[in-house]
């Protein structure tokens, strides 16, 4: 993947030579109206977050207005099937992650194919959760929570933004290695998800960066961290496999994809415009207080990660033996 250093790089190459923009005659003459951004999953959570956060610079650098259109429900198959059964214009993008490989292998059957349906475009960062409950909880550390679930049996809770999304499998995950019960409770969305998660109507989920504020502040409190490796932007909370889940890591990311067959000159200039919208400093700067690694990628380098994302996630999703019909 295309580290800091070569994002700046393309954005300074980019500026000083226009015929990167110019030279194929249809990539010339796109975007000619504003570019719709659907998002899979509901307004205010990190999903969306992120979507609004490069389509600033984004609208600037094409020169158009990045719509976003938030369209969640059905573990972002809605949204996913939104942008693929659209015109293969470059007039609809989708913001995708893990989930586009995860859902590959979760339900039995599909509208769209993650793999054909799809022309990718650019990774855009990857990234890790925290492990967090209420504040009202009972509990301030990983073998504290486990202890607890154990002592409540059958009552504890857990929240994700989706069937199939990483989150769900995270606590899927969490259940098998920590030898605890917790009753998956899906919603539309992280933000929904985030607020009955304050208010103690469940009891834990596995967030992304956007929620290291509020961990920061007090409003939930966090017990750990999904990656190999502690957050740059929460050092202080131990890794699950530190915490004592020996063998726990989750990890996720976001990219952007548009539908199979959408000119290959479009799909390049979309490509370098996302790399050079990471390379913005607010941009860059944000994504870093949130913990999340910024990785502009060629459209081929995504597609690469599709594909060894989908077949990381088989073999865990057969031996959850979770399947949605």
């Amino acid at each position: 993947m295309i580290n800091r250093r070569q994002l700046l790089t393309v954005s300074a190459a980019a500026a000083m030579t226009p015929g990167i923009f110019t030279a194929p005659a249809l990539g010339q003459a796109w975007p000619a109206r504003p570019v719709r951004l659907i998002v899979p999953y509901a307004p205010g959570g990190p999903t969306d977050a992120v979507a609004r956060l490069v389509a600033e610079p984004l609208s600037r650098i094409w020169g158009q207005q990045i719509v976003i259109e938030n369209r969640g429900g059905a573990g972002t198959n809605i949204g996913a099937e939104v942008v693929a059964r659209s015109d293969p214009d470059g007039y609809s993008m989708l913001i995708g992650s893990g989930a586009l490989a995860i859902n590959r292998n979760l339900y039995r059957s599909l509208s769209y194919d993650a793999v054909a349906d799809f022309a990718p475009v650019s990774l855009i960062c990857s990234f890790s959760f925290f492990m967090v409950v209420p504040m009202s909880l009972p509990v301030r550390s990983v073998q504290e929570f486990i202890a607890y679930a154990k002592e409540n049996k059958g009552k504890i809770t857990y929240a994700s933004p989706g069937t199939g999304s990483p989150p769900h499998l995270g606590g899927e995950l969490f259940k098998a290695l920590a030898g605890v019960e917790m009753t998956h409770v899906p919603y539309r969305g992280g933000s929904p998800a985030l607020t009955d998660l304050i208010a103690g109507r469940v009891d834990v989920t596995f967030l992304s960066g956007t929620s290291a504020e509020l961990i920061r502040t007090g409003k939930i409190r966090g017990l750990a961290f999904s990656g190999t490796a502690r957050s740059t932007a929460l050092p202080a909370l131990p890794t699950l496999a530190e915490a004592g889940v020996a063998g726990y890591e989750l990890s996720s990311w976001y990219g952007f994809f548009v539908p199979a067959k959408t000119p290959r000159p479009i799909v390049e200039k979309m490509s370098v415009g996302t790399r050079m919208a990471l390379a913005d400093s607010r941009v860059s700067t944000r994504l870093d207080q949130l913990g999340y690694a910024i990785s502009g990628s060629t459209p081929e380098q995504l597609a690469a990660l599709l594909k060894s994302e989908i077949d990381k996630w088989a073999p865990i999703i057969k031996a959850a033996n979770i399947a949605v019909e």
